[in-house]
């Protein structure tokens, strides 16, 4: 018989292995413990969810940052991690619905301050920017033109 600190380890560590644990138990008729184990597997899969938009969200700002901070540094790269930033999000969101815009206006504001501290450090210079709207982050068609 597992304990709860054994499922959220198992969970933690590994979501195929608490599947696999679970059916176990389901098969074995012990519908109590399985279902201690498959709660503690859902409530893993979405922490990791959660941090897989977050990080996203702070890839996407920090970009954005630094965009406006360093306009003779923009590059093509630097839209395509924009893009590439917002469709994970996407997908992360049709994949798990309740991860929404409430959701992220909820992270929106620690995101943010994680993403400037992040971009100074890349730019090796302060950032001035006290905010970024919905529109920047994820409207804003970001272009790109080659210096003559």
């Amino acid at each position: 018989m597992k304990t709860q600190q054994d499922w959220e380890w198992l969970a933690v560590n590994s979501h195929y292995q608490t599947a696999i644990a679970v059916r176990q138990l389901l098969e074995e008729g012990k519908s109590m413990e399985a279902t201690v184990g498959l709660n503690e597997l859902i409530e893993a899969m979405a922490r990791s969810d959660k941090r897989a938009l977050k990080s996203q969200l702070i890839r996407l700002m920090c970009h954005i940052i630094k965009w406006k901070c360093q306009p003779d540094k923009r590059s093509r790269s630097w839209i395509f991690t924009i893009i590439d930033a917002r469709e994970e999000i996407r997908d992360t969101q049709s994949e798990v619905p309740s991860l929404n815009r409430d959701y992220i206006e909820l992270i929106w504001d620690k995101c943010f301050q994680k993403a400037v501290r992040q971009a100074e450090g890349e730019m090796d210079m302060d950032c001035d920017l006290n905010s970024l709207s919905w529109a920047e982050v994820f409207e804003t068609e970001y272009t790109w033109v080659q210096p003559d």
